[in-house]
């Protein structure tokens, strides 16, 4: 018989392949579930589906489930494709559930602090009001709804923004001179990709222990920072010194969240600060 715990990841792109390494490593079995399964790490045991298609995968695990991860993300940035990725294709996993009579012990479901509508720079954690401005926030609180009444015990993981320095999105920006207002402060709220990764591992972990879960975690590292300050540093590291003429527009708003809940449960980041995340970002030299 096989004991093994075991997850299925629904929408195992970049961190969910990441934290399904992790979880294989110890000692977990770990299914994932994407259009193009093919390519999926091994030995991540991939199940090819589409979230966004009400028919269930024909390589459906036939084993009992112990977690479901849902880590979909929106392939169409517009609120028909945010609804699909997050909400439909959520209840489309859960039916699918139901159909083959699997009930996890828990549904960890990845949302985003773009759920907090707060722009002025206060501190968030997982009590605060959700009260978005966009489409994206409120979509993804109508998925979280979805998540929290699914009837499987359900934990959010509400991450802030995620990064890896070997995608070099912002360092490029910064090369083109990359320029943000300094007053008022626009704190921003990061968490590195193998962070992430590993918070999800650390909340599974946990709750297979019997450790008792909230419903809510907020995925950021130790350091919301301002977003100037954040440049400032890699400008320097980066050897910038030419500016762009026009600011960039922060879409985000400006707060600043916690992890408090996350690292009283036992969790610490590798990476606690951006100066951590992107300290391998080479010192170049004009």
């Amino acid at each position: 018989m096989n004991n093994r715990p075991s997850v299925l990841i629904a929408g195992c792109g970049d961190v969910g392949s990441r934290f399904g390494l992790q979880m294989s490593r110890a000692g977990w079995t770990v299914y994932g579930l994407r259009r193009e399964a093919a390519g999926l790490p091994v030995p991540i045991l991939p199940v090819a589906g589409d979230l966004l298609v009400g028919q269930c995968p024909r390589n459906w695990p036939n084993a009992e489930l112990s977690y479901l991860v849902y880590a979909a993300s929106a392939s169409q940035h517009d609120e028909p494709g945010y609804r699909q990725a997050y909400v439909e294709g959520l209840r489309n996993v859960l039916g699918w559930l139901e159909q083959r009579g699997q009930r996890p012990k828990r549904l960890l479901f990845l949302s985003s602090t773009g759920v907090y509508g707060q722009n002025q720079g206060e501190w968030i954690d997982e009590t605060s009001p959700t009260e978005p401005n966009g489409f994206t926030g409120q979509v993804m609180l109508e998925a979280e709804r979805l998540a929290l009444n699914s009837g499987l015990p359900a934990t959010l993981v509400r991450m802030g923004g995620l990064y890896d320095p070997a995608r070099p999105w912002l360092q490029n920006q910064i090369r083109a001179g990359l320029r943000v207002d300094r007053e008022p402060p626009q704190y921003s709220n990061r968490i590195h990709r193998d962070d992430a990764a590993g918070l999800l591992a650390f909340l599974l972990q946990a709750d297979l222990r019997g450790v008792a879960l909230d419903d809510c975690y907020l995925g950021v590292d130790n350091d919301p920072a301002p977003l100037h300050e954040v440049v400032d540093w890699l400008r320097e590291r980066l050897g910038v010194t030419h500016w762009a003429e026009q600011s960039m527009t922060r879409r985000a708003g400006s707060k600043r969240c916690s992890n408090g809940r996350a690292r009283a449960l036992g969790w610490a980041p590798k990476y606690p600060s951006y100066r951590d995340g992107y300290a391998r970002v080479a010192l170049e030299r004009r």
